[in-house]
């Protein structure tokens, strides 16, 4: 006598109906997550590729907003590069005025030390999240996180895109330390070749060929804040083109990750 425990027939129905319940079950969580491949046991090697691509993908979007952070310093302090170029222009026009032996010399330094004044508010107000690009000291530099890397041998990365402030071989800086001091500017704040800067420059007692000097340093200073502007420009050139990059990588890496589970 066939017991009903032993029928092959209930017991291959009995397996069917497993197999068919397993199905479902794979297909309801397809349905539910959007993912071919949800977890490890579903094929472990493509799991495991898709989860790093994900990791890296985060990454990347953090390098995005980082990259968004460094574009805003550098426009930040290219928004007062430009400013300076205009008042150091202006000062230089004053000077070409009193270059004239009969103007009142007071009189155009006063002019003079109203643009001074706002020249060094425009280099103190340059600061972004606590980052002032313009005044800084000897030495110093700034970086922006540029991109995120994964070696062959899975090793990640992140580097960097970084700026110097020194403005050559003097190893001084264009505007002034950010620690109170100016004595390490190269031109603007601080004291260059002679006794003088663009700020602390004052003609009212000068002689036509002190002037003529004063007007070569503020040359000098303006041929130094284009050259400073024209890198901060470069800076900001290659950070829009990292952002551009890292956004169409992130996609790729996205519809690789979607190609696999």
């Amino acid at each position: 006598m066939t017991s009903i425990i032993t029928n092959n027939s209930a017991m291959a129905a009995l397996q069917t109906l497993k197999g068919i319940s397993s199905n479902l079950q794979d297909t309801q969580n397809a349905v539910s997550s959007g993912l071919r491949i949800s977890k490890a046991s579903d094929n472990a090697a493509y799991w495991s590729i898709s989860t790093s691509m994900k990791s890296d993908d985060s990454a990347l979007g953090a390098v995005s907003d980082a990259l968004g952070l460094g574009a805003a310093k550098v426009d930040t302090a290219s928004t007062a590069v430009t400013s300076a170029i205009d008042v150091v222009g202006q000062i230089k026009d004053k000077l070409v005025t009193a270059m004239e032996g009969s103007v009142d010399k007071d009189a155009v330094q006063e002019e003079i030390g109203q643009l001074q004044a706002q020249l060094q508010s425009v280099a103190q107000s340059a600061s972004f999240n606590g980052e002032n690009w313009v005044m800084a000291a000897s030495g110093d530099s700034a970086s922006v996180v540029s991109s995120f890397i994964r070696g062959t041998n899975g090793t990640v990365s992140v580097s960097t895109t970084s700026y110097a402030f020194d403005t050559g071989a003097t190893g001084n800086v264009l505007f002034g330390s950010n620690s109170g001091t100016i004595d390490t500017a190269s031109g603007i704040l601080g004291t260059v070749s002679g006794s003088y800067s663009v700020f602390s420059l004052d003609i009212s007692s000068m002689t036509t060929g002190q002037i003529s000097s004063a007007l070569d340093m503020v040359q000098t200073a303006l041929n130094s804040l284009t050259s400073m502007g024209s890198k901060l420009g470069s800076i900001s050139s290659r950070i829009d083109l990292q952002t551009s990059f890292a956004s169409s990588l992130s996609d790729s890496i996205q519809s690789g990750v979607g190609k696999l589970v």
